[in-house]
Parts: structure tokens; C-alpha cells; sequence
């Protein structure tokens, strides 16, 4: 994917004050630059689609005040887990299960550290992404219900961030991440932020979201988790309920346009994650490598313990209770839009990406009235 030509950043912006990172500071710059994205004026004020319709009536009423609904007295001791034990992947590999019971508490700090740095720099991305599509989109429900995930964003960016400086560690971007959500947002197309964020990006989330809620020790992550959680259902929401009809109405070689995309996004993705099954190497994230360094563990043996479990069937299934991102989620709902072609599957399939369709386990999840998924209690 192309990557977005950057400019100078202006010089009077002074970043806040914010917790260490293992990582350097040196990523927290800003990174400011262009992207070309059409403006859709919209003077039929009136709701095209009854399903979009009650998912934004759901939105207003599903509002939160941080300030409010959690409970930020709650201490967290980083000398405690954050992360069961036996329902972490990671805390099962040899390696780890060599440390002593000091340092394993240690790296699962780091480790969840890392991992909701990443899910506050994605619900940046988010706040972007959804901001452009409000300005961008035609329809006018559809504007409504874009302008209601704008404040959702915001809201995640604030509880996140919170938390992340409770806990007082940060970690980088995952240049992966980066990566997707930089494409997305300089593609020029709602339909193609939409695909990016909504359904890639957001689809795969919704799963961690669900996953860390299970996982996590912390009582007000858990809570924090959960309120997220429920908006990002509607954002997913949002992409399968709209982008179907649109996509439907696009000439073929635009639809071949978003066929393209939506496939080097989701190789992005399954790429970093080494593919949808875990198996291949997996991009190296600087972020994570900070991890092992500050808890002192050698990358090399940590990825030789990655595919010691590799090899015993670590990855071949997820613990109980778990959603599987890729194939429960993600691609049944990319082929129910229409954002995948009879050419694009050739394209898959030479990558070895299976292209799941059974979207019975989603169907199962979603509201009939709105689209809404309903995740299932941790």
C-alpha cells in the first residue's frame, strides 16, 4: 500500500506530559500529513435504510460518561498480573513459563502495556477515520451515524489514554497498524476508510476487545473494556449494514477498485499477525521487541518458543469462550458486502488467505433490528 506524503510538523505543537516508555520517546513526535478526501453535501434529510436508522437511535441512547460509569480510585499494582495466566497464549509459552513468578508478573505488565498502547493509538486512527467518513459519505443517515462514532472514538482515546497513564507505561504504534490506517485514511474513498477501519481494523478489535475482557485481572479494565466493546460492536455494525448496498451499486471496475484494497489490507493485517492461522513469521513490531528487552528475554528464543508451540498445535485453537477474528468476524462479513470478487479470490488464494464465508457464528451475534453485535458475556 502507497504511503502518504509527509510534511514538517508545525513546530508550536508541544506534546503533554506522558508515561515512560521502554520503547524511547522518540516515536511520539507527531506525524502530520496530507490526504486528498471529497466533501458530500446532503440536502435530502431524510433516513434511506430502517436498519441504519435504529443503529444511530441505539448510538444516541448508548452514550457513556467516563467520568461517570468507571471507577478510577481502582489501584493497579503492576506487581500484579493484569492477564490470567491460563487464559493468555503468550503466558503458556515455555519461555516464559521459565521465569520466575517476579519476572512473568513483569513481562505481563509490559506485555498488556503493549498491547492497550495499541489499542489507544488505533482508536486515534478510528477518531480520524470517522471524522472523514461524517464529511465524506453521501447519505444522510449514514452522516448521522458516522458523526455518533466520531464521539465513540473520542471517548476510547480518553478512557485509554486514562488507563495507559494509571499504569504509567507506553509503548509505540505497531508499524503494522500504522501502516493499515495511514492507507486507509489517505484512500480517498469512504467506501475504502470504511473497509479499512470499520470492517478490517475494527472487525479484528472487536475480537481482542472481547479477549483482553476475558483475560484481564484488573476489575476497571474489565468495566472500561466492556463499554468499549459494546460501541465497537456498532461500528463494525456499521460497515456490514451500509457498505452492502453501496458496493452493490458501484460500476464493476469500481467495485474491482475496492476488491483491491480491501485484499491488501486484510494480506496487511494477516501478515503482521504471521497469517490467519499464526504459523508464519510475523512482522517484527519494535514495540513488542522493547517487551523482551526490558524483561530479558532474547527475541531469538522467544520467537524459537513461538515455534516450539507453533509446532505442538499452539495455535491451532483458541482457548474456550475466545472468537476467532479472521474467521468468525472479518472475511464472512468482507464477502457478505460484496468486498470480495471472483478476481479477488485468486488473489487470495495465492497467498494462502482462506476466504471464510459461514457467517452463521456472526449472524448468531448480530441484532435483527439494527445490525448490532451482541458479544458474548466474559
Amino acid at each position: 500500500m502507497s504511503q502518504p506524503a509527509e510534511r514538517p510538523a508545525d513546530t508550536a505543537s508541544v506534546p503533554s506530559a506522558s508515561p515512560s516508555s521502554p520503547a524511547g520517546d522518540a516515536w511520539k513526535e507527531p506525524h502530520i500529513y496530507d490526504t486528498q478526501m471529497s466533501i458530500a453535501w446532503q440536502f435530502e434529510y431524510f433516513m434511506s435504510q430502517e436498519k441504519l436508522e435504529n443503529l444511530y437511535r441505539k448510538a444516541k441512547e448508548s452514550q457513556w460518561n467516563a467520568d461517570t460509569e468507571l471507577d478510577w480510585s481502582i489501584e493497579i499494582d503492576p506487581s500484579k498480573p493484569l492477564l490470567d495466566d491460563q487464559l493468555s497464549g503468550l503466558m503458556r509459552l515455555s519461555i516464559i513459563k521459565r521465569l520466575s513468578q517476579s519476572q512473568r508478573n513483569e513481562f505481563s505488565a509490559h506485555f498488556a502495556a503493549q498491547m492497550l498502547s495499541q489499542f489507544l493509538h488505533g482508536e486515534q486512527g478510528a477518531l480520524m477515520t470517522s471524522a472523514a467518513v461524517t464529511h465524506a459519505v453521501p447519505d444522510y443517515d449514514a452522516k448521522l451515524y458516522a458523526a455518533t462514532q466520531t464521539m465513540d472514538e473520542a471517548r476510547h482515546v480518553e478512557v485509554y489514554d486514562r488507563y495507559i497513564k494509571k499504569l504509567a507505561i507506553t509503548y509505540p504504534i505497531s508499524p503494522w497498524l500504522k501502516e493499515l490506517i495511514d492507507a486507509t485514511l489517505s484512500s480517498g474513498h469512504y467506501i475504502k476508510i470504511m473497509i479499512g477501519m470499520n470492517m478490517v481494523v475494527e472487525g479484528l478489535a472487536l475480537a481482542a476487545f472481547h479477549n483482553m475482557r476475558r483475560q484481564t485481572t484488573c476489575p476497571l479494565l474489565r468495566d472500561l473494556t466492556g463499554y468499549v466493546m459494546r460501541d465497537e460492536a456498532r461500528h463494525v455494525a456499521f460497515g456490514n449494514v451500509y457498505l452492502h448496498k453501496v458496493i452493490e451499486q458501484l460500476h464493476p471496475d469500481d467495485r474491482e477498485d475496492i476488491a483491491q484494497f480491501t485484499f491488501e489490507a486484510v494480506k496487511g493485517m494477516s501478515d503482521s499477525q504471521g497469517g490467519p492461522d499464526g504459523s508464519k513469521p510475523r512482522k517484527v513490531d519494535p514495540g513488542f521487541v522493547a517487551v523482551l528487552h526490558h524483561c530479558g528475554i532474547d527475541p531469538k528464543d522467544f520467537m524459537a518458543s513461538i515455534r516450539e508451540a507453533g509446532a505442538a498445535g499452539f495455535n491451532a485453537k483458541l482457548p474456550p469462550g475466545h472468537i476467532h477474528s479472521f474467521k468468525d468476524l472479518m472475511m464472512p462479513a468482507l464477502v457478505r458486502v460484496g468486498a470480495i470478487t471472483d478476481r479477488s479470490r485468486e488473489l487470495y488464494a495465492k497467498e494462502g488467505i482462506p476466504i471464510w464465508e459461514d457467517t452463521s457464528v456472526l449472524e448468531s451475534m448480530e441484532d435483527g433490528a439494527t445490525g448490532d453485535i451482541v458479544m458474548p458475556e466474559a
